[in-house]
């Protein structure tokens, strides 16, 4: 079964009793049981509920899984896999690069509580070899990463993992299983932040976390519940409803900015550009290895300061200036002051992170009015200081 059918498909069938297409949202807390401990599968939807377990499956299904548990957002899911396999004193590795809400997790939670992060620069795999000489328990990546969309070799990332006997986390929302499949290539649990580009409308905030191997997923299973970290029923009905059109998205995603980057790449007021599907971008060769596709997000670098930055961001027409992505509607993000903004200035700078760095997510709007209102503002940067001038 290909993949855009598969979104449909796939544990998905009709709801047997009325053969409703769309299955029936399962607006519960609790269910009538048949005696006391003997149920219909259900007790209470802490624990599972029928709209998120068809969820699961089909995500489970989408990234080449066999478990998904879902959560009420990305980082909840994140800290269900950290409290399940880090514990006071064992070892995270990390890209030095990793997502800002991630670096906050680690470095005001986990790190306060015992934990030791290593950060590494994924691109260097000696680097990356000589850091899990100290045995740690998880490698965890995002690839492509936010939000330089840096690309990293996952498979070979988890051979060198798995030989130091720890688990791969690969973050896959960027990708999202459309474009990438990284439980294929060796990584042990993917993170989704399905917020982005599954769900897709702007209008759910979850997470999953999905595995092949019962065993490894277990202690994530379980914190779901422990935790209680879980996303309602209708916000699973809405994902479940958005998922259906993720091939179509993506495509989109994906067409609008190439064509962006191809115009950023050539305007004058643009010092650098960072896509994967660019010849020059750093690892595009894994890119075209590793993915079917390069994904649907731009960032550059803009000619200025960031004063000039923010009124960049600010007059864009198309482009909301908001902290999220992956949506029908463009958005646009100054990281330094918005996502990224937890990260100190000065690390930051020390990663490559500039202050005029701005991180573009194209909707599914047509591509021409989206390269206008960019190429219309950037011309404007252009023209007016010569008209000062005179």
């Amino acid at each position: 079964m290909e993949f855009g059918t598969r979104t449909i498909h796939a544990g998905q069938p009709s709801e047997p009793i009325t053969g409703a297409i769309v299955a029936p949202l399962f607006q519960t807390t609790t269910y009538q049981q048949i005696g006391p401990g003997e149920h219909h599968g259900f007790d209470y939807t802490r624990t599972s509920n029928p709209t998120r377990q068809r969820l699961e499956a089909v995500l489970a299904d989408l990234e080449g899984g066999t478990r998904c548990a879902v959560f009420g957002s990305g980082l909840a899911a994140e800290n269900a896999i950290l409290q399940a396999y880090l514990k006071p004193g064992d070892t995270i590795v990390v890209p030095v690069d990793v997502y800002g809400g991630t670096f906050r997790l680690l470095d005001k939670v986990f790190e306060p509580l015992g934990a030791v992060v290593r950060r590494v620069d994924f691109s260097d795999l000696g680097a990356l070899e000589r850091a899990v000489a100290a045995r740690p328990k998880i490698v965890w990546l995002e690839s492509p990463t936010n939000p330089r969309l840096l690309v990293y070799d996952i498979a070979e990332v988890a051979r060198i993992a798995h030989a130091a006997g720890a688990i791969v986390v690969v973050d896959n929302t960027f990708a999202t299983p459309y474009f990438q499949q990284p439980l294929s290539l060796g990584a042990d649990l993917v993170i989704q932040s399905v917020t982005k580009y599954l769900a897709g409308h702007l209008d759910v905030i979850q997470g999953a976390v999905i595995a092949k191997d019962p065993g490894v997923f277990e202690p994530v299973k379980f914190l779901q519940n422990a935790l209680g970290g879980v996303p309602s029923p209708f916000d699973c009905w809405l994902t479940l409803r958005g998922v259906k059109t993720l091939e179509l998205r993506m495509e989109r995603h994906a067409q609008n900015a190439a064509a962006i980057a191809d115009v950023l790449v050539a305007h004058p007021k643009v010092t650098r550009v960072y896509y994967p599907g660019l010849p020059n971008h750093p690892g595009h060769e894994i890119a075209k290895r590793q993915m079917t596709g390069f994904g649907g997000m731009v960032s550059f670098e803009l000619e200025g300061t960031v004063e000039d930055a923010s009124a960049f961001v600010s007059s864009l027409t198309y482009f909301a200036l908001g902290e999220s992505l992956g949506g029908v509607r463009s958005l646009v993000c100054l990281p330094c002051k918005m996502t990224h903004a937890s990260i100190p200035a000065e690390t930051r700078a020390a990663l490559g992170l500039s202050d005029t760095l701005i991180r573009l997510s194209p909707g599914v709007e047509n591509p021409r009015d989206l390269v206008a209102d960019l190429k219309s503002k950037l011309d404007a940067l252009v023209t007016v200081p010569a008209l000062v001038a005179r």
